[in-house]
């Protein structure tokens, strides 16, 4: 899977939490990404973060740094 692929998912996912207060809308996108997201899927995310996460909104980036245990 790509890396367009994994940010247009983690963005989709931050957009239907966007509704709910901050810290549940956080705690929702890392919850989906570490039940349902597999290991490489989450690997490729993390590499992302780390290369500086370009195309990642605001909620998807601190919902992945949350599910992934990346310093913000």
């Amino acid at each position: 899977m790509n890396v367009q692929d994994l940010v247009g998912m983690a963005n989709q996912i931050a957009a239907y939490f966007q509704a709910y207060p901050e810290d549940e809308a956080v705690a929702g996108v890392a919850d989906h990404i570490r039940q349902f997201w597999d290991p490489r899927m989450r690997e490729g995310l993390r590499a992302h973060l780390s290369a500086g996460g370009e195309g990642l909104d605001g909620l998807a980036r601190r919902g992945a740094e949350t599910a992934l245990g990346v310093a913000a």
